[in-house]
């Protein structure tokens, strides 16, 4: 992995987090030290947990977010029970949020999509 940039995602329970992720196609990539767990996909995305410090995580004003860029828009949908739609900023997507309320948002540019797949 020449260059990337990847997120650091609070979180309250490193299980709960980590099943969540699982159902996004992100799988323990480390073995479990502690308050910290590395995730990571097919497509070489990763994905670290921490656990986050006593006030960071407040019920209903959660500001994290994260965007996964992925061609299996589709299929994750259908697993998730989400719809996917083309937005006006050209990205075909659904949107959900984790047990810590971080928003993900799962997409693809809405141009690059196969025209059967529409």
């Amino acid at each position: 992995m020449p260059n990337a940039l990847i997120a650091i995602v609070p979180c309250r329970n490193l299980d709960t987090s980590e099943a969540f992720y699982e159902r996004l196609g992100f799988r323990r990539h480390d073995s479990d030290s502690g308050n910290y767990r590395i995730l990571a996909n097919d497509g070489g995305g990763e994905l670290h947990l921490v656990i986050a410090p006593d006030g960071w995580l407040v019920t209903d004003r959660n500001p994290f977010g994260l965007y996964f860029y992925t061609e299996g828009v589709d299929e994750l949908a259908r697993r998730l029970g989400q719809t996917p739609e083309d937005k006006p900023w050209g990205m075909y997507e659904f949107a959900l949020s984790d047990p810590d309320q971080t928003l993900v948002r799962v997409g693809w540019p809405s141009r690059l999509r196969m025209p059967q797949s529409r």
